[in-house]
């Protein structure tokens, strides 16, 4: 796995996913909608499958003595990896824009806690709506980002309604930091787990999808 992971690195890592972790700085600017910066990850990972489509990435990684199910685990390890990355550059924002810019956001979450638990809960979500829907054809990726993108402006505009409307986000999470630091913290440990749960969830069914293909 340690070689697949250092193979993903290498000839899979598209320049745009790298790119798209220096968004994790729109967290500083006033009145965005900050849960889009989770989305413009999920654009790198399809810069990722779409270069692979086109360099027939998967056939050459199963001419590799390695298992088909081995070769969608080190995917998602490479996306989890991407994915912590850019949570944790958030989090730096996040404390960064406390110190110069403690102004509430008015287009969704504020920069708190409670906005990591929503990019946890938001990548636990989206690996099941697109990875089982890609290693279901490898060849159709187009097919399986849009319906990513739906969900992910589901996700984004329920976040900007909710905190309008929902009490315990409007009045408990939607709040700077440390108010409320209790319930954040349990959100973000709910949305964790959410996280962990969901993600393996979808690598299990993408193992068992890829391994029904006939890879050509």
């Amino acid at each position: 796995m340690r070689k697949l992971l250092k193979k993903e690195l290498t000839l899979c890592l598209h320049p745009a996913a790298v790119m798209m972790l220096f968004l994790s700085a729109l967290v500083l600017a006033p009145n965005y909608p900050y849960a889009v910066s989770f989305f413009y990850l999920t654009l790198g990972l399809f810069f990722i499958c779409l270069e692979g489509r086109e360099n027939h990435d998967v056939i050459y990684t199963l001419t590799l003595p390695v298992a088909k199910r081995d070769a969608v685990t080190a995917r998602f390890a490479l996306t989890v990896l991407l994915e912590l990355v850019l949570l944790a550059l958030v989090y730096g924002f996040i404390q960064l824009r406390r110190r110069i810019l403690p102004d509430p956001n008015a287009a969704g979450m504020d920069a708190n806690l409670a906005l990591l638990g929503e990019g946890f809960l938001f990548f636990g979500l989206y690996h099941l709506v697109f990875f089982p829907s890609y290693y279901r054809d490898v060849n159709k990726v187009g097919v399986s980002f849009v319906k990513g993108c739906v969900f992910s402006a589901v996700f984004v505009a329920a976040d900007i309604v909710l905190c309008y409307t929902l009490p315990l986000m409007r009045d408990v999470l939607d709040t700077p930091d440390p108010q409320n630091l209790g319930a954040k913290l349990g959100f973000l440990a709910v949305s964790v787990a959410v996280y962990a749960a969901g993600t393996l969830l979808a690598l299990r069914i993408s193992q068992r999808r890829l391994e029904a293909q006939d890879i050509r």
